[in-house]
């Protein structure tokens, strides 16, 4: 294969449809979300609506901060309706990444054109990366472009901390499936482990959530790690440095076994 970077390109290339749909969800659950803050917030029917529900359901979705701009934009998008959305699409780019083509046999005809495995495993990683990078830049523009006139209240470099975090939970997800994919060649198997890295992430901050005696979950939570220093409220988190350290780790990890195993036929 000829070219530089010759499978980073083709993965962007063979995904494009996919990115541009996901970025107009994304785009469009901001438009629709962050635009009714001013009149649910004027109007207090956000604080009876909180005042409904369950302490601890409050407190799971992260609700106990949705009366102040930064916090309910948190909480519906990047918390939660976001959160869900480049989750599942990370994991997606993420298994297809080596899992899928070894299922299917053509990831042997992609390595016999002269690609080495560790090129193989770099590039298509990158690609999955960039792809969530650009969904959360999106994130950052729309988000910025829409404070003054949804009054949001937030700070550019407020929103540059949470964008990150953001992009560090859910990169920590996607890697999890190309790893897995990369070291066991299954397509189950690593779409499995990047939807449980996301769903053990989630629960663990929830049952956290719900007393003083478990907050030390917390510790053992990415997404807690990305969210429970509220950035877009409070900037930098402390722990946001781990997402992007154990992705690292999980990277080497599955570069140095892909590098090594057989490929299946």
């Amino acid at each position: 294969m000829s070219g530089v970077l010759p499978l980073f390109r083709r993965n962007l290339a063979d995904t494009w449809r996919g990115l541009v749909a996901w970025t107009v969800g994304i785009i469009a659950a901001l438009f629709l979300y962050l635009p009714l803050y001013p009149s649910i917030a004027g109007s207090g029917q956000m604080q009876d609506m909180i005042d409904a529900l369950p302490p601890q359901l409050v407190h799971t979705l992260g609700y106990d901060q949705i009366s102040s701009g930064p916090g309910y934009t948190e909480a519906t998008f990047f918390g939660l309706l976001g959160f869900a959305f480049v989750t599942i699409a990370g994991v997606g780019w993420g298994t297809g990444a080596i899992a899928n083509d070894e299922e299917n046999g053509q990831l042997e005809l992609t390595l016999a054109h002269g690609v080495v495995r560790g090129q193989l495993f770099a590039e298509r990683t990158a690609a999955v990366l960039v792809k969530l990078l650009w969904l959360a830049l999106v994130s950052f523009v729309v988000v910025l472009a829409l404070d003054d006139p949804s009054e949001l209240g937030i700070e550019a470099d407020r929103l540059l901390a949470m964008v990150t975090a953001f992009f560090g939970l859910t990169a920590l997800s996607a890697v999890a499936a190309i790893t897995v994919g990369a070291v066991t060649g299954r397509r189950t198997w690593a779409l499995g482990a990047g939807a449980g890295v996301a769903v053990y992430g989630y629960a663990l901050n929830a049952l956290g959530n719900q007393s003083e005696d478990l907050r030390w979950l917390h510790d053992w939570s990415p997404y807690s790690w990305a969210l429970a220093d509220h950035p877009l409220t409070n900037g930098w988190g402390e722990q946001t440095w781990l997402l992007f350290a154990l992705t690292a780790v999980l990277l080497l990890v599955g570069w140095l076994v892909f590098r090594a195993r057989d490929v299946a036929v």
